[in-house]
């Protein structure tokens, strides 16, 4: 029984690291990276975020972001199996945040932003239009991803 509690023990603590670490990266583009571009000219601005959106699809980030759902998902599990221990709440809970608060806004509003901005071109009037909309509603939704994160980062620190 001690390799499954050393196993879920660092299942639990790589998870809060997980959500720890796309809750530092969210914070940055929430507190000064989308205000850096939004002083950009609109062309500029537009055309440095479509390179982000290229460059942030790396297996580093992907990993961090869509492995600590991974693990998420086996923790709900695993909280279901354990019903009544003293950490399952907080497991289930922490897991459930970052699946719906991180993972899901992404796909349902960051990402369809992300495409909307990259089908236009950064110095047309389309594309100026579409920019002063995607800087409010893609920092708003980062601004959930990133308070779901740390919500769940803590969560996972507090059922170790």
């Amino acid at each position: 029984m001690t390799l499954y509690n050393d196993l879920f023990f660092c299942l639990k603590l790589g998870t809060a690291l997980g959500c720890g670490l796309v809750a530092g990266a969210f914070f940055a583009f929430s507190t000064f990276v989308m205000k850096a571009l939004s002083q950009q000219p609109p062309a500029q601005g537009i055309a440095a975020m479509q390179s982000i959106n290229i460059t942030v699809i790396n297996p580093w980030f992907m990993g961090a972001l869509f492995g600590t759902a991974a693990a998420c998902l086996v923790l709900v599990a695993v909280s279901l199996i354990r019903g009544s221990q003293p950490s399952t709440m907080y497991l289930l809970l922490g897991s459930l945040l970052y699946l719906l608060g991180t993972i899901l806004v992404t796909i349902v509003f960051n990402v369809p932003l992300n495409d909307a901005l990259a089908a236009v071109n950064p110095n047309s009037i389309e594309g100026t239009t579409l920019w002063a909309r995607y800087l409010s509603n893609w920092t708003l939704w980062n601004h959930v991803r990133t308070a779901a994160a740390l919500a769940a980062a803590a969560l996972f620190t507090i059922a170790l």
